[in-house]
Order: structure tokens, then C-alpha cells, then sequence
């Protein structure tokens, strides 16, 4: 396996989360219980977890300001599960390249979300990673 299979996992405990709306550390480990993670997968999932929900504000703040035309309560629950994940890997991951955790995120809505919404989720963290660079 490896870090592909534990960002899905991270994104998927994430819509688990958001649609049950539970967010405690045993909803975690019900997670980590049901699904097969090696030790590597289950340490990035529990990172994940820890500073998303740490920072989900400031998470949430940097996906609102590039929504055109949308609200975050509007969006599809693994869009939105998909976008925190990147934008926690691009504020929060040094090792991980920008360009990786944008292609990952939209790989992942390819294969879960609508049709055309991996266009969404690239352009949202397009203009997320637009506006780090200008204010560089």
C-alpha cells in the first residue's frame, strides 16, 4: 500500500466524519478498526485527523475564500472531505509537493464524487495555491 491508499483513507474518515457529523477520537478508531491500514498508512490517517480537526477552521476559511458562487455547505461531502485533505497536505506538509496533493485530491473525487466534480475541486486548490504564491 502506501501513502496513496492512506490519503483515501484520510479523506474517506473525513466524509464519515462530516456526514455522521462525529469527530471524536473514537469515531477515529472505529475507522482505523474496520479497514486494513499498515503501520506507515494508519500514522498519516491519524496525523491527518489530529491537524485537521485542530485547524479545520482556518482549513475550512482557506476553501471558503476560493469558492466562486458556492457555499461550503453546499458542496458534496467527499468534495469537501477531498479539499481538506489537500489543503491540510499543502499548509501543513512540507514533504509533500503542492502539485501531488492537488492531483491526489482530484484522483480521489474521480473516482468518488460526480463526473465533472474533480474540475471543481482542481480549480479550488488552483486558486488556493495562486493566491499562496502571490502572497509569497
Amino acid at each position: 500500500m502506501g501513502r496513496k491508499q492512506a490519503r483515501e483513507g484520510a479523506v474517506k474518515l473525513m466524509f464519515q466524519m462530516d456526514s455522521t457529523n462525529d469527530y471524536s477520537n473514537e469515531a477515529l478508531e472505529i475507522f482505523l478498526n474496520n479497514f486494513e491500514f499498515d503501520e506507515n498508512e494508519t500514522k498519516y490517517i491519524r496525523e491527518s485527523y489530529e491537524n485537521i480537526k485542530s485547524n479545520i477552521e482556518e482549513i475550512d476559511k482557506n476553501i471558503i475564500d476560493n469558492l466562486e458562487g458556492w457555499s461550503i455547505h453546499r458542496l458534496a461531502k467527499v468534495d469537501l472531505a477531498a479539499l481538506r485533505v489537500a489543503i491540510y497536505e499543502i499548509m501543513y506538509r512540507s514533504d509533500i509537493p503542492i502539485q501531488v496533493a492537488i492531483n491526489e485530491a482530484v484522483e480521489i473525487v474521480k473516482q468518488y464524487s460526480k463526473e465533472d466534480s474533480f474540475k471543481f475541486v482542481n480549480g479550488v486548490l488552483g486558486g488556493y495555491v495562486r493566491k499562496l504564491k502571490k502572497n509569497e
